[in-house]
């Protein structure tokens, strides 16, 4: 599949199974190359993935749904049990998080643009999580992007054993895909592209 049909696959896949139609390696070799080549201003390379697979998936969903237990409302806390299963049911889940240390030091080096950094490493962060996230659709993985920090941060750097600096900023379940997503409806191009040649 070509790069443009990867982007117009990407959705929101939230029902999803524990089996990928392609290798743990491959996962890894995806996630390595999207790190590699995603890019960041200065070339800061601030952005740290986590892939959890087996059990360390399934403690990731454990994590939030002990967290979020406490806080849901009863009323309201099976219809969020029932979600957070779902991400459990699928084959892993990738953390994305900022290095905060990187950041620091971009800003120490470069004062003068010390208050763009942050803005420049969200920036990043989304598209490492956009190259990702295609090029699991692309491999036939389905995915979606969840933020459940900063309720879990301390839990999840703990579990994983991470340096203090790496903030988490999202995490992405994905498996093999049980439904199609629904067609997707996009307002007038005329209102959203403007084009100015001679």
């Amino acid at each position: 599949m070509d790069f443009y049909a990867g982007i117009k696959t990407r959705r929101s896949i939230r029902d999803i199974e524990k089996i990928s139609p392609i290798s743990d390696e491959r996962i890894e070799e995806i996630l390595a190359e999207a790190l590699k080549h995603t890019p960041t201003a200065f070339n800061a390379q601030g952005g740290r993935i986590v892939l959890a697979l087996g059990k360390h998936h399934d403690k990731v969903w454990e994590i939030v749904a002990e967290t979020l237990k406490e806080i849901v409302p009863d009323k309201n806390w099976e219809k969020t049990r029932e979600k957070l299963e779902g991400f459990k049911r699928g084959h892993g889940t990738v953390l994305f998080f900022k290095d905060e240390k990187t950041l620091a030091d971009q800003q120490e080096k470069m004062p003068l643009y010390a208050d763009k950094f942050k803005l420049w490493a969200d920036e990043s962060m989304g598209m490492l999580q956009y190259v990702v996230w295609t090029s699991l659709s692309i491999e036939g993985l389905g995915a979606s992007l969840q933020h459940y920090n900063p309720l879990i941060d301390d839990k999840i750097r703990e579990y994983f054993n991470l340096e203090k600096s790496w903030k988490l900023d999202a995490q992405m379940p994905f498996g093999t895909p049980l439904s199609t997503p629904g067609e997707k409806t996009f307002k007038p191009l005329e209102e959203r592209l403007k084009i100015f040649k001679e």
